[in-house]
C-alpha cells in the first residue's frame, strides 16, 4: 500500500492473489484455486504489459509519483490497465469476478468462523485499496513532473498485445468457468454475506 514503484506494486499484488489461491486450497477447493490461477495469469500479464508501456512512455521511470495525469497521453493503455485493475478487484462480469467471487462465496457457505471470514474480507478490501491508489496516482492525480511520450500508443508492437490481452481479460472468466465447471454451483448465503464480497 505504501510502495511507489509500479512494477513492485504489481508484483506484490501477485503475492496477494497467490494468498487467495492458498486460501482456496486450504478450504479444499483445488479446482477453484487452479481456475483463479488461470484467470489471474491473463489479467496480471495485461497489468505488466500496461506497466511496461507506461514506464517506456514516461521516460523509463517506475515511480508512480512522477506519473500523474497520464490518461490524457495514454488513453488506450489507461482503459486497458483499468480493465485489468477492475478484474483484479473482482468487479462483476470481468475475469477475476468468476474465480474470486466463487472462492469467497464458498468460503462463506462453509462457515469457517467469523475471524477467517473477516480476514478474507479485509484482504479483499486491501486489494481494492492498492488498485485504486495505483490508478489515481498514475492516471487521475496531479501531474508529477516526469517526462511523457505519447508516441508509445502509435507503436502497434507495444499496444497490439495489450489490446489482445484486454479482450481475453473480458471473455476468459465465463469461458474458463464453462470449461472447468460443467454444472453450475449452487450457493445458499444470507443476504449480508452475499453482498459482502461486492461491498468490500
Amino acid at each position: 500500500i505504501f510502495e511507489y514503484d509500479l512494477k513492485k506494486i504489481i508484483a506484490l499484488s501477485t503475492l496477494s492473489q497467490l494468498g487467495m489461491m492458498m486460501f482456496s486450497i486450504s478450504l479444499g477447493l483445488y479446482e477453484l484455486a487452479f481456475f483463479h490461477l488461470l484467470t489471474h495469469a491473463l489479467f496480471k500479464a495485461l497489468l505488466f504489459l500496461c506497466a511496461g508501456v507506461l514506464i517506456h512512455g514516461a521516460g523509463n521511470t517506475q515511480d508512480i509519483r512522477s506519473f500523474g495525469g497520464l490518461s490524457l497521453n495514454f488513453p488506450l493503455v489507461t482503459v486497458c490497465m483499468n480493465l485489468a485493475n477492475l478484474s483484479l478487484c473482482g468487479v462483476p462480469f470481468l475475469a477475476g469476478f468468476y474465480s474470486k467471487d466463487l472462492i469467497v462465496e464458498l468460503a462463506c457457505q462453509y462457515s469457517w468462523g467469523i475471524f477467517i471470514l473477516l480476514m478474507m474480507f479485509i484482504c479483499l478490501s486491501l486489494t481494492v485499496l492498492y488498485s485504486v491508489r495505483v490508478t489515481y496516482l498514475s492516471f487521475v492525480g496531479p501531474y508529477g513532473g516526469g517526462t511523457s511520450i505519447s508516441v508509445c500508443e502509435s507503436d502497434y508492437s507495444l499496444v497490439g498485445p495489450v489490446v489482445i490481452l484486454s479482450f481475453t481479460s473480458l471473455v476468459s472468466g465465463p469461458i474458463l468457468s464453462w470449461l472447468n465447471f460443467p454444472a453450475p454451483v449452487l450457493i445458499f448465503l444470507p443476504a449480508f454475506l452475499k453482498w459482502g464480497a461486492l461491498f468490500f
